[in-house]
């Protein structure tokens, strides 16, 4: 009698809607922590020494070298 009462439980709207409603949770706190580690990187962005300016720099680098491979002919 208690195993049909859980697998009726385990159905029931109420219980689905609770795990619905869960699921924005983990995007919430990636939101947070994204935004924390950009502002902790962005603090020192007064100079081009930053670690900020750095990964960017690096991006543009990273950027031009790929176009460039992609662009030479086979």
């Amino acid at each position: 009698m208690m195993q049909s009462y859980r697998r009726t439980r385990a159905f029931d709207p109420v219980h689905s809607a609770r795990i619905v409603r869960q699921s924005g949770q983990s995007s919430i706190e990636y939101v947070v922590v994204g935004a924390a580690v950009a502002f902790a990187l962005g603090v020192g962005m007064s100079n081009h020494n930053s670690v900020l300016w750095e990964l960017i720099e690096a991006f543009k680098t990273a950027y031009q070298n790929i176009s460039y491979a992609i662009s030479i002919p086979t």
